[in-house]
């Protein structure tokens, strides 16, 4: 029975508005969505049996599969004799574009540069983070199969997957975009998915200066620090723009250089031309296989690396990246989650003894000491903003206690009328020891940076 027969029945045959067709919110909703779910199967119908007839089984390529798409949504949608207008035709075809070869209906959020991030929760709630606030969307899927169909397609070509016996994932998208999906039963209202954007072309430290995340001179002393050789972590909470900072910092690595990187999601973008990328792997479908940090750092080592970057350090890799930036790894880099600088020292504490090693808490800190030479730490504010609030060096031990000393502070002084936070970057005044290292790999910064405005 055709879909026009279907409106008779219903008492409901009438010239549907382009409006009203293209967002669903009438009564004629459900036939809508009957429209696409039968120009969906059309087209999948057609691409499989095209496929087939393939005498090497090659796949279809994007411009073919685009214009199938097009002939198809078309040639159901008359075949109904269903008065369609002109614009609300446009929409249902952009929508089997993205139903089809894109991600579904969030295909247009992952295109629009202005979001940062989208979040799925559940068929029905979609969220946005735009200019740095959260911002609830309109758009839904049909049901929870239909959240699972776009998850499935964003894993599968990377060779991971989810499924009940393996109900949450860590992949990216082609562009790099980090993405993080979660199924019943572990979600209990539906598969979620979490995209983390990144912008095509990698930010500058001048956009972070522009972004006002830091300021010229806190860049002066960061490049400085990089091409110094330091060890450098960058802290923070989540969403703060940590992976983003430290993939500023690697531009700084001088190009003549062997750069390691490992990461769970690969989604740094260096730009020198001698970078190795390592990715972790996941357990088979017999739980056996997994390739974690920690064995991707412990081969690093034996891969002659002139600076290993991690993307983030949360468990026992903590003690192999420590002793690496302890045993000739200078200039070393990664990210891990904390509150302030202090926190994350005793996190630390924390990820080394996960190694499953019996160490004396003084032995650990004694290994931060000598490794660590700087930490950034990095805030997501009140308003959207993200800043480093605190560059801090590692001065060394006092007793059981590792000392630590601000070079840098963001002191807030209020808000403005919209909400914006009000403040200044300032050096403390205080000149850090590591100054000497700086100078003997012939980097040389000059006094009055670190001295204090006003």
């Amino acid at each position: 029975m055709s879909l026009l027969k279907r409106m008779e029945e219903h008492n409901n045959l009438k010239l549907v508005d382009a409006q009203s067709l293209s967002n669903g919110k009438n009564n004629n909703a459900d036939l809508y969505q009957q429209l696409k779910e039968r120009i969906h199967k059309r087209i999948v119908s057609e691409m499989s049996e095209e496929e087939g007839r393939s005498s090497n089984g090659e796949k279809l390529d994007q411009v073919h599969m685009d214009e199938m798409v097009i002939q198809y949504s078309n040639l159901v949608i008359d075949e109904e004799y269903l008065p369609v207008p002109e614009s609300a035709r446009k929409k249902i075809i952009a929508d089997m574009l993205a139903e089809v070869l894109g991600y579904g209906p969030i295909d247009p959020l992952l295109k629009n540069e202005n979001v940062t991030e989208v979040m799925v929760n559940g068929p029905k709630q979609v969220y946005i983070e735009q200019a740095g606030k959260l911002v609830l969307t309109d758009i839904e899927f049909r049901d929870n199969d239909h959240v699972l169909n776009v998850i499935e397609r964003i894993v599968s070509p990377i060779g991971r997957r989810i499924d009940e016996s393996s109900p949450l994932v860590d992949a990216r998208l082609p562009d790099g975009s980090r993405v993080n999906a979660i199924i019943p039963p572990l979600s209990l209202i539906g598969p979620c998915l979490t995209i983390r954007k990144f912008a095509k072309d990698p930010l500058t430290i001048n956009n972070l200066i522009g972004f006002n995340t830091l300021s010229e001179n806190m860049a002066d002393f960061l490049k400085a620090c990089v091409s110094g050789k330091l060890n450098i972590i960058v802290s923070g909470g989540t969403g703060s723009g940590k992976t983003t900072t430290l993939n500023v910092l690697s531009s700084f690595i001088p190009h003549d250089e062997r750069i390691v990187t490992i990461e769970d999601a690969a989604e740094l973008q260096l730009r020198q031309e001698h970078v190795v990328t390592l990715e972790t792997r996941p357990p088979n479908i017999e739980g056996k296989g997994a390739i974690t940090i920690r064995d991707l750092v412990r081969n690093a080592l034996r891969m002659r690396p002139d600076r290993i970057v991690v993307g983030e350090v949360r468990s026992g890799e903590t003690l192999d990246m420590l002793q690496a930036m302890n045993t000739g790894h200078d200039g070393s880099m990664t990210t891990g989650h904390a509150n302030t600088p202090r926190d994350f020292l005793s996190r630390i504490e924390t990820m080394v003894l996960m190694a499953g090693l019996d160490l004396p808490i003084r032995a650990i800190r004694e290994q931060v000491a000598s490794a660590i030479d700087l930490i950034i730490h990095q805030s997501r504010m009140r308003d959207g903003s993200r800043k480093i609030t605190q560059i801090t060096e590692v001065q060394g031990m006092e007793g059981d206690v590792i000392t630590l000393q601000d070079v840098f502070i963001f002191r807030q002084t209020g808000k403005d009328e919209t909400g914006r936070i009000l403040g200044s970057f300032q050096p403390t005044g205080i000149r850090p020891h590591f100054i000497e290292k700086l100078e003997a790999n012939g980097i040389k910064i000059p006094n009055d940076l670190f001295w204090p405005r006003g």
